[in-house]
């Protein structure tokens, strides 16, 4: 009898949540047994999905095959119709010990699990003290989302905003720091909607302010994709005290252009993206922005490109995550008409161009200076702006280094 196997497919929540069900797992005593986290972000994220089940099928004819995630929740029929495929549960059956211990025995019985997400009420922040490296630790603070952008499937994978207790959420911190890590990162589906469902409603900015006081040996504390419309005056007020909160926010920003913003059904104009970063940045002149850009949304015309080109020199946006879009079936999005691949790819090419560009430029600005650098391995970690560092010699893996700059390689620093 071997333990199960598990694969994850998409986001950093899912990988969290593979830790969650790894113990889930194993502590109902499941053996011989494939599972599949899966995501559903896209057409193409399902595809992959099912392409892996088939793969790992013929590699493991003998076990039961498990499928679980974002797409087994927004298309449970897709996964039970295929034979490779022993059982189907859901987001939310998925973190219930009861589910890995019907999966444990005779799962037959039940080989669909997949309830009304939007009913589910908690998150599964407790089950695992954080994820990731020796170095850093991933903590989910909040789950689902209340918001019905145009191009996304996930609020129905997810359920609706739910939140950790930030009692929780600060116990899970200090167990962590107690085990030798010097940086926590915040996540969650819509992380600056965490506390809307809570007693008083506090916002993201509380919680923050909470840890870092509540915590003080804590090294570090980095925060995850944010919606800038949504972040509140005390998260702006911790950007400007707070030194132990990193300088990197990466925004969900997805466009330029004003008409396109508002067929993605965004909460937010151009206009507020720059002034956000504008303000961030004249709070915390260190502040580095990462950002979402979406290539090639429907009805996208080349002006409205170039304001999604020309936001990325305005906001001075340093580490891009571009998308060339797909439809999703399911969306509204995809019955709107829609742009040419050609074009879809070609404009893609030009914003990580620009990305590599403004990489490049951040680079040569570090040339000589002097940073704290979080070891990820004994040869390489990153600045507070989570700018890459290589050195030559080795270094305590997990510690904090104080290094100058020396030199620079393609996309990273070397010390």
């Amino acid at each position: 009898m071997s333990a199960p196997k598990f694969t994850t497919l998409g986001c950093r929540l899912n990988a969290y949540e593979t830790e969650a069900m790894k113990e889930l797992s194993a502590r109902a005593g499941l053996s011989d047994a494939v599972v599949v986290n899966t995501c559903a972000v896209t057409g193409e994220a399902v595809r992959k999905a099912r392409q892996e089940i088939r793969r790992l099928r013929r590699e493991n004819p003998q076990a039961k095959l498990i499928v679980t995630g974002c797409a087994a929740q927004i298309e449970p029929e897709t996964f039970t119709s295929m034979k490779e495929v022993d059982a189907v549960i859901g987001n939310g059956e998925k973190m219930r010990a009861a589910t890995w211990a019907g999966l444990a025995g005779d799962y037959a019985s039940e080989p669909l699990q997949v309830d009304d997400i939007m009913s589910v009420t908690e998150t599964a922040g407790h089950l695992i003290d954080g994820f990731g490296t020796r170095s850093r630790a991933y903590v989910q603070v909040q789950n689902g989302c209340d918001h019905r952008c145009t191009f996304c499937i996930i609020p129905y994978g997810r359920g609706n905003s739910r939140s950790v207790p930030a009692g929780v959420v600060v116990e899970q911190i200090k167990r962590l720091v107690d085990k030798g890590y010097n940086e926590v990162v915040l996540t969650g589906v819509d992380l600056t909607s965490w506390g809307a469902d809570l007693p008083g409603a506090p916002r993201l900015g509380n919680l923050v302010q909470r840890i870092l006081r509540l915590v003080p040996d804590l090294a570090r504390l980095r925060i995850s994709s944010i919606d800038s419309i949504e972040v509140d005056d005390g998260l702006m007020d911790a950007i400007a005290t707070q030194p132990r909160l990193m300088p990197h926010l990466h925004l969900s920003l997805q466009h330029g252009d004003d008409m396109i913003l508002k067929r993605m059904k965004r909460r937010h104009l151009r206009e507020d993206a720059v002034r956000f970063c504008q303000s961030a940045r004249a709070l915390r002149p260190d502040m580095t922005f990462g950002a979402d850009i979406i290539a090639g949304f429907p009805t996208e015309t080349e002006a409205m490109f170039e304001n999604a080109l020309t936001l990325i020199a305005e906001c001075d946006l340093t580490w891009l995550h571009v998308f060339p879009y797909s439809p999703r079936p399911g969306t509204p999005a995809a019955r709107m008409p829609q742009v040419g691949s050609a074009d879809i790819k070609a404009r893609a090419t030009r914003l990580r161009d620009a990305g590599k560009e403004q990489v490049a430029r951040h680079l040569a600005a570090q040339h000589g200076r002097t940073h704290r650098v979080l070891m990820e391995n004994s040869h390489m970690g990153r600045t507070e702006q989570f700018t890459e560092v290589r050195f030559d010699r080795e270094q305590p893996e997990g510690q904090i280094v104080t290094a100058e700059i020396r030199g620079i390689g393609d996309g990273y620093l070397a010390a």
